[in-house]
């Protein structure tokens, strides 16, 4: 038996300090749970702020484990039925972690939206994970869990065993956090063997038997019945969504997603797509990548009421056997509090839950679904048919 059900590693960052936070309030009776890193007296200055949430943290374990020495990170795998890592990019930090709980069969979570990273973690373990059980969940934040619990939520609201379209509509009022601008420099930079990795998945993967899976770019549009303006959106995020839609057989014989940003007027749109354009241009250059780096540093974040402010909603207008239906996924501050939320009570529902029978590098759609939808409505984010 592990000794713990679950353990947080990268703690003393701000989205781990935030997830650690919110398990001191939200883990249930009986949990058992440790935070896990290199550096023990940051470690303890986070218990301490535990302990002011629940005086029975002070005692809260803390585990030694380093990304350099595989060997910390097998002892942590080894001691626990789920390991939740905060700590990116993940494509430079990610992958012994991820080794080391596929070899264990110990389950994984992390906030990853980088696709390269998945794709070669995918490549490298998803074999191994597989054979011992172990369940790889990578994108378990606002990458992507709103995207992709909520097309799978959509699917259930249309009829079965017909062909369904999907398409998502993104709308976000936040600010970015350091590592998330980190991550989207490092992706933009390497678009070029994002691109490799994903023609070396789609090589070995298997493809669903019966049934076709399509997730195409789309186009600039109106949204219907809104007024409003879309841009296709190249996050993660529809990957994922396409990875659920291949596992699982509710997608239908012939599921097609498409993943938009949305924006109240043209002006806005253009806007915003000009500047992100500029960065993924400055992302190609060395020093200028490395000068926008700066601005933004990992570890730093907003305040609390500038957090209390932010929101995002997700929009999916579905359709499919004669059927349309419009689904929302909506909540706060998205790439920190909500983030820390749908981190924790991921690893919650691996550990805790009745979940399908599932292994390997797996989506939370396949993994989790339904379990995963009312953990995070009874947590405050909204799942809800318009």
């Amino acid at each position: 038996m592990a000794d713990y059900d679950l353990v947080l590693f990268g703690a003393t960052g701000f989205t781990g300090t935030l997830t650690a936070e919110y398990l001191a309030r939200s883990a249930p009776p009986g949990c058992r749970w440790a935070l896990a890193g290199r550096n023990r007296a940051k470690l303890s200055g986070v218990r301490d702020r535990l302990a002011a949430i629940d005086e029975r943290l002070g005692t809260l374990p803390l585990l030694s484990a380093d990304i350099a020495d595989p060997a910390s990170l097998r002892a942590l795998a080894a001691s626990t039925k789920v390991v939740a890592t905060t700590v990116g990019p993940y494509l430079h930090y990610g992958e012994p972690l991820v080794a080391a709980c596929a070899a264990e069969g110990t389950d994984y979570v992390d906030l990853t939206g980088e696709p390269e990273f998945v794709d070669r973690m995918y490549l490298a373990h998803h074999a191994t994970a597989a054979a011992t059980g172990a369940r790889l969940v990578h994108s378990c934040g606002f990458d992507s869990i709103p995207h992709d619990l909520g097309a799978w939520y959509t699917v259930r609201q249309l009829p079965a065993d017909v062909p369904l379209r999907v398409d998502g509509y993104v709308r976000v009022g936040a600010l970015p956090s350091g590592g998330t601008f980190l991550t989207a420099m490092t992706a933009f930079s390497r678009q070029k063997a994002a691109n490799r990795a994903a023609a070396e998945r789609a090589a070995v993967e298997p493809a669903p038997q019966g049934r076709r899976v399509r997730v195409p770019v789309g186009g600039p549009h109106r949204v219907p019945g809104t007024g409003q303006w879309a841009v296709p959106l190249p996050t993660i995020d529809p990957q994922v969504v396409g990875h659920s839609a291949r596992a699982v057989a509710r997608y239908g014989p012939d599921f097609r997603y498409r993943h938009f940003a949305a924006f109240a007027g043209l002006p806005s749109m253009v806007g915003a797509t000009a500047g992100a354009g500029a960065l993924f241009t400055a992302a190609q250059l060395a020093p200028a990548r490395e000068a926008l780096s700066k601005l933004l540093a990992p570890g730093q974040g907003p305040s609390l009421a500038r957090r209390a402010k932010s929101w995002f909603s997700v929009r999916f207008l579905g359709e499919g056997g004669g059927e349309r239906v419009t689904t929302e996924v909506a909540g706060g501050d998205p790439g920190y509090d909500e983030t820390a939320k749908m981190l924790a009570e991921s690893a919650l529902c691996l550990a805790f839950d009745a979940l399908p029978d599932t292994a390997g590098q797996v989506t939370t759609a396949a993994a989790m679904g339904d379990a995963l939808i009312e953990r995070l409505t009874r947590a405050g984010l909204v799942f809800r048919t318009l």
